[in-house]
């Protein structure tokens, strides 16, 4: 897909509707490798990258099915843990290890390409007809990096609100519209001498994402949605009064209202801090659903669009992860074979839903499970355009993986004193510009 525009306008209510319960082709459902032959058999080795027990048992499987269906072929899965996963499979490419198939994610494709470890899958996409039935969003995650499609997305992923509805009707709550809303209910919520907080803060692995796209709601419609890190007129978000105003609410909502040693909390720490009965608020993406499910009772917990800025304002980016095969797999034959037979839609549907991600599929059969309950937000997101508003990753840019590290220890530094929030935002507003000059 040639332009940015085209995937950043695109709504997600055709995304969401899209149910994964179509059926796959014969071929897909069969599969052809070794069939009627006594070739030998080849063996693939596939790594994940956010992994956890239950999504890893579905993958699995998957590949039973898969090797089923292709007997000639048997698929080893390596499944690091979450936190070290992106770390581990970078090693394993860095010293082309005896990998085939691999999760690529929104993040980590640039540095994947640029270092030429995994492989253009245009050869296999052009003779493929269920690419062309991949949703808008699907497609334009896909091609991303050089217009050119380096993983098959297995779902796409945006954020919203959840809140335990219990504890707000007990205070008499309504859901935060706002940023400033959500800081206040967190006050309100929060009893720290009954280890009770508002919010289930992430200041450590992954907190770059919720700062930054805070940082753009506080800048409102100044922010340029096809080069988010900047405004309209070429300056950085982090150059304004704006910014600095985002930056004091996000230290006030970390020592007011969440708990102290969530300054080191990631994904999974977030989301235990909120089914644990900790905290009141979490924000995080749909394959938090599930586990949400689990360990909290129906009723006692529910979800919201995501808060917006003082003018309304919330920026929002539909984030993808999927599969890809190494530049160097041996067989590379086989792995696009693998690939093909998990992304079709009926294997697609068994992945989403235990999952918790959004189907990629245009063609599947609309299924209330995506448009109702607590996907509802999506809709609503989609559907409010006057306030939400999508912008395209800087994924693209060189310096993106080092920026992620500098911004999430520069703001740990802020939260513990250890650094000024004017420092903090001068040397990120440099690091941009500079950023800018490089080019993507």
């Amino acid at each position: 897909m040639k332009g940015t525009q085209r995937w950043l306008t695109v709504s997600l209510i055709p995304v969401l509707a899209a149910g994964a319960l179509g059926g796959c082709s014969s071929d897909e459902a069969k599969g052809t490798a070794g069939e009627g032959s006594n070739s030998k058999t080849v063996n693939l080795k596939m790594i994940e990258s956010l992994t956890s027990p239950a999504r890893t048992e579905v993958i699995k499987k998957m590949i039973a099915s898969f090797e089923a269906a292709n007997p000639n072929i048997k698929v080893e899965l390596i499944s690091p843990p979450l936190e070290s996963a992106d770390n581990k499979i970078s090693t394993l490419l860095s010293v082309k290890d005896d990998l085939d198939v691999l999760e690529v994610r929104d993040v980590t494709v640039k540095q994947f390409v640029t270092n030429k470890w995994i492989a253009d899958l245009s050869s296999f996409t052009s003779s493929w007809s269920g690419y062309k039935d991949l949703n808008a969003n699907s497609l334009a995650m896909a091609n991303y990096i050089d217009q050119k499609p380096y993983y098959i997305p297995y779902g796409l992923y945006q954020k919203m609100l959840f809140y335990r509805k219990d504890w707000f009707d007990q205070k008499g709550l309504t859901p935060p519209k706002t940023w400033d809303d959500l800081y206040k209910a967190a006050k309100t919520l929060t009893d720290s001498a009954n280890n009770r907080f508002g919010y289930s803060f992430r200041g450590g692995a992954g907190a770059d994402g919720y700062i930054v796209d805070l940082l753009r709601d506080y800048n409102g419609t100044n922010v340029n949605p096809d080069d988010a890190m900047f405004l309209k007129n070429g300056a950085t978000i982090f150059s304004t009064p704006e910014a600095k105003q985002g930056m004091t609410m996000y230290v006030n909502l970390y020592k007011e209202g969440s708990p102290k040693d969530s300054v080191n909390w990631a994904f999974a720490e977030q989301v235990q801090g909120f089914v644990s009965g900790a905290t009141g608020m979490l924000i995080q993406d749909p394959d938090t659903i599930d586990p949400v499910k689990q360990k909290l009772k129906e009723g006692t917990w529910a979800t919201a669009p995501m808060p917006t800025g003082p003018t309304g304002a919330s920026h929002y980016k539909v984030g993808a992860a999927g599969w890809g095969i190494t530049s160097y797999s041996k067989h590379p034959q086989e792995a696009w074979k693998l690939i093909e037979f998990i992304s079709s839609p009926e294997q697609n549907a068994i992945f989403t839903k235990a999952a918790g991600v959004i189907p990629i599929h245009n063609s599947a059969s609309v299924d209330s499970y995506f448009k109702e309950g607590a996907y509802k937000p999506y809709i609503d997101m989609a559907n409010d355009t006057a306030h939400y508003i999508p912008y395209k990753p800087e994924t693209g840019y060189k310096g993106f993986g080092e920026w992620r590290k500098i911004v999430q220890q520069d703001a740990q530094g802020i939260l513990l004193g250890q650094m000024s929030i004017d420092d903090a935002l001068k040397k990120w507003d440099a690091y941009w510009i500079n950023e800018k000059k490089q080019g993507k």
